[in-house]
């Protein structure tokens, strides 16, 4: 039961939601490559299941969690909306992160802009070692979920930090995502079994640069 105290705080906090209209429901994003493109780094088939299925059902999940948040906020029940909090983040953060980690990848995605690579050079020493970094830390991530460069804009320092499952980067440690490499299964089983180092070594052959390097302007 949740006391009359609690009730109120999340009352507060929930109540200008239920003034507004249930915004446009979310969708899935087209990929700026064919599903065949990143071969053979990553085959036509996982990417087509990893776009077709599961991003697409993060995003139907998220618009029928955000119907019944609205219903529930409109309706003043504090419990079904808490509840509701977990999937929101779950299913939301699953749309955010695939929607960053698309057009992280290209077929020839040319190399770090020169503001990027010093920034890259001053943190990380070279991008070769930022390389390593990341990829070390992808690797030893237990279970599912994500490695991340993002970007501290109070510190104005690159960083190399891991999400479980779909935590979104931003929303849990407040850094910028710069670049996102997914090691749920359904990224890379199908083609590259158990051996996820394969996976995240290879990645970097289709790291998209020039959007890593746009990203990076826009966060500073």
């Amino acid at each position: 039961m949740l006391s009359n105290s609690v009730k109120s705080l999340v009352g507060k906090t929930l109540k200008p939601i239920a003034g507004l209209s249930l915004r446009s429901k979310h969708s899935l994003p087209d990929l700026p490559y064919d599903y065949a493109d990143l071969e053979p780094v990553i085959s036509h088939e996982i990417m087509q299941l990893h776009h077709q299925k599961h991003h697409a059902t993060y995003v139907n999940n998220l618009n029928q969690i955000e119907e019944k948040l609205h219903e529930a906020v409109s309706k003043g029940n504090v419990k079904e909306a808490i509840a509701l909090q977990p999937a929101l983040k779950f299913n939301g953060g699953g749309h955010i992160n695939h929607s960053i980690f698309w057009t992280n990848l290209a077929k020839d995605g040319g190399e770090p802009s020169a503001e990027l690579l010093t920034a890259i050079k001053r943190d990380f020493g070279s991008l070769d070692n930022l390389q390593k970094t990341l990829s070390t830390a992808t690797v030893a991530v237990q279970g599912s979920g994500w490695g991340w460069l993002g970007y501290d804009q109070k510190a104005k320092v690159l960083k190399v930090v891991t999400c479980a499952n779909q935590d979104p980067l931003e929303a849990t440690t407040g850094l910028i995502p710069l670049f996102g490499i997914d090691v749920w299964e359904h990224a890379y089983y199908l083609q590259y079994k158990n051996v996820r180092p394969d996976y995240v070594n290879a990645i970097w052959k289709i790291a998209n640069w020039k959007n890593v390097s746009e990203r990076f302007a826009k966060a500073q």
